[in-house]
């Protein structure tokens, strides 16, 4: 099926056909538009920045009515982001990006993520404004040490949504859009994984890196462990700390106190978590500069030293204030110094970077991607 047929689906509203340009020119397919497209398919976010300028992100949930009455409740037959979660008891619920990263999932929980993911691409695709006669090209990005199960996933999950698309790791992709491509440390925290990447002006290769599993869903439920050892009597659930880490979460041993309401019996209840909150945030730092340290130590020793003092802190995890120069002091504690740097658009670092690499790329590969 070529490009054209590829639009006339899109125009109808159907999901495109995953087919590539096979049969246009480049200069044809410039002269008849393309969007192009870096996405950040997150497990908690998931961003858009598009070549028509636009830039949007939306939490990656997805909810479908669960019955008649939460039908004519809501009066929609799909919601989206923060929506979806506010009326999540009506909905069968569906945070897609957490099962397709997994590699044993229930076959049947495994298709109905799918279909979430899905419909979840579908619609970061339709906040980025294509119009009807454009094709669109997108560049996404995925964990560092995403498995073949993972990748095949998303690949599937694309093929509904765009006309041609191609995979990247999250922490490349974020150097890329910074033009910091040679001897830099990328850390990305996300909210499954944090990813580790090592930049010496070639592409990344297997042993350049590192995915480890401390990262924001982490950090939530050490968070709910230690408030059900010090504040036993308070009811919450992990949603309900998850909002409270991301309003308050600092590893800065001064910081103004994070006091909370909570329920206790159902009566609203203010609770000190300030010592709690920044407990589960630290417990992240060893694992990472262990990681990092991994990468710096089988890496060429003449050039040890300039990769550690350029570390990359990107993702949404690295809005914990204070974590940067965590990091650091780790980083002096395991491998004698080093020098972290917090990227100053860490929402949109991953999708910038991913759009950078769509431009880049010459349309001739777009025309071979299938």
């Amino acid at each position: 099926m070529t490009d054209t047929k590829n639009k006339k689906k899109r125009d109808e509203g159907e999901g495109a056909p995953f087919e590539g340009a096979s049969t246009a020119t480049a200069e044809k397919e410039k002269t008849e538009g393309v969007l192009y497209l870096g996405i950040d398919f997150g497990t908690s976010h998931t961003s858009v920045a598009a070549s028509n300028g636009v830039r949007e992100t939306i939490s990656s949930h997805v909810g479908y009515p669960k019955d008649v009455v939460s039908r004519k409740l809501l009066k929609k037959d799909v919601l989206f982001g923060d929506e979806a979660l506010e009326k999540r008891l009506s909905l069968n619920f569906f945070r897609p990006l957490e099962i397709l990263k997994t590699k044993n999932a229930d076959r049947e929980d495994f298709e109905a993520n799918l279909k979430a993911a899905q419909d979840l691409l579908k619609e970061i695709i339709r906040l980025a404004k294509p119009r009807k006669d454009e094709l669109v090209y997108g560049v996404i990005g995925v964990p560092a040490q995403a498995s073949i199960h993972s990748k095949d996933a998303i690949i599937k999950t694309a093929k509904e949504a765009l006309d041609s698309v191609m995979l990247c790791s999250e922490p490349f992709a974020v150097a890329y859009g910074l033009d910091m491509l040679d001897d830099v440390l990328v850390i990305d925290i996300g909210a499954g994984t944090t990813d580790l990447c090592r930049m010496h002006g070639t592409m990344p290769e297997e042993s350049d890196q590192i995915t480890i599993y401390h990262a924001g869903d982490w950090v939530d439920q050490r968070f709910a462990e230690l408030m059900v050892e010090k504040h036993p009597q308070a009811q919450f659930t992990i949603q309900m700390l998850k909002v409270i880490k991301e309003r308050h979460s600092s590893v800065d041993e001064r910081v103004e106190p994070a006091l909370i309401e909570l329920p206790v019996s159902g009566k609203p209840t203010e609770f000190d978590v300030t010592a709690e909150l920044r407990e589960a945030c630290q417990g992240m730092v060893p694992p990472i500069v262990e990681g990092l340290k991994k990468l710096v130590s089988t890496f060429d020793p003449e050039f040890q030293k300039r990769l550690k003092d350029r570390v990359l802190l990107a993702g949404g995890g690295s809005q914990i204030r204070g974590l940067h120069l965590a990091i650091e002091r780790e980083m002096h504690k395991q491998l004698g110094g080093g020098k972290c740097v917090r990227i100053q658009e860490p929402v949109y670092g991953g999708s910038n970077g991913a759009l950078k690499i769509a431009h880049d790329m010459p349309a001739e590969y777009w025309e071979k991607l299938k």
